[in-house]
């Protein structure tokens, strides 16, 4: 059974990959995870150009879940800079840098969920 589509985590995801995007992020891929997940709607995931820029970008779209009346819930891996995991319920952010974005794959490991046009 899918879940209903919640406009106000789907607007969040596709602003936060809009952000990413504007700040250098590259393979920008956001997924619907209703069909394929029990544990959230949302996956994004985004690669870093360095450590120091995916800490930036996290910082930012955790703001950017603060002024869209989302909260962060956990976070993951900030400070090794490798593979930022945040937690937002509804929504998670995947950071990597390309060596461990190509290593997980997520894309295909969740090949099921279909992306969102951002």
């Amino acid at each position: 059974m899918i879940r209903k589509i919640n406009r106000k985590t789907k607007a969040f995801v596709i602003a936060a990959a809009k952000l990413a995007g504007e700040r250098h992020c590259t393979d920008v891929v956001a997924l619907d995870m209703r069909k394929v997940s029990q544990v959230t709607d949302y996956f994004l995931i985004l690669t870093g150009t360095s450590d120091r820029q995916m800490r930036s970008v996290a910082d930012e779209i955790t703001d950017l879940a603060k002024k869209k009346g989302s909260s962060l819930f956990g976070r993951a891996g900030y400070e090794q800079g490798k593979w930022v995991l945040l937690d937002f319920i509804d929504a998670v952010v995947h950071i990597f840098d390309s060596q461990s974005r190509s290593y997980y794959d997520l894309e295909l490991l969740w090949g099921d969920a279909k992306k969102l046009k951002i």
